[in-house]
């Protein structure tokens, strides 16, 4: 019985930990929490073709993160694991690095929904070299 009681325990502890691991908040916080604080390169990738495309003129930084930097993620109910992605995206600060398809292991929304203003930025983009 006590077996019983520590494993039911247990697994509550694990269901409260796993609906409080994320808060919602915009992108912007999250690169800054992880010590990105000026972005020199912009890698997006898409999921369903592996392409990428890399960004290092900081005139298309800046006006990529004015798009999506204010961008509120809100934690999913369901973060179940799942396969694929629809892009990748990762920001650069000399050797520090953010990715936007890992955020502290949990699942996001995304309101405005990212992942359309991710999809015409991508379309549109021409790499400037600089």
């Amino acid at each position: 019985m006590k077996k019983y009681l520590f494993l039911m325990l247990l697994i509550c502890l694990l269901l409260l930990s796993a609906c409080s691991n994320g808060k919602t908040q915009l992108l912007e916080e999250f690169y800054n929490d992880a010590k990105i604080e000026n972005v020199d390169k912009v890698i997006i990738q898409d999921g369903s073709t592996g392409y990428s495309k890399t960004i290092t003129n900081q005139e298309q930084i800046g006006e990529f993160l004015s798009l999506i930097n204010e961008i509120e993620f809100t934690p999913q109910e369901n973060q179940g694991k799942r396969e694929g992605w629809r892009y990748g995206i990762t920001l650069f600060d000399k050797e520090s690095k953010f990715n936007l398809n890992e955020i502290d292991i949990t699942y996001y929304d995304s309101n405005p929904d990212i992942h359309t203003i991710v999809d015409n930025y991508y379309k549109q983009l021409e790499i400037v070299k600089e």
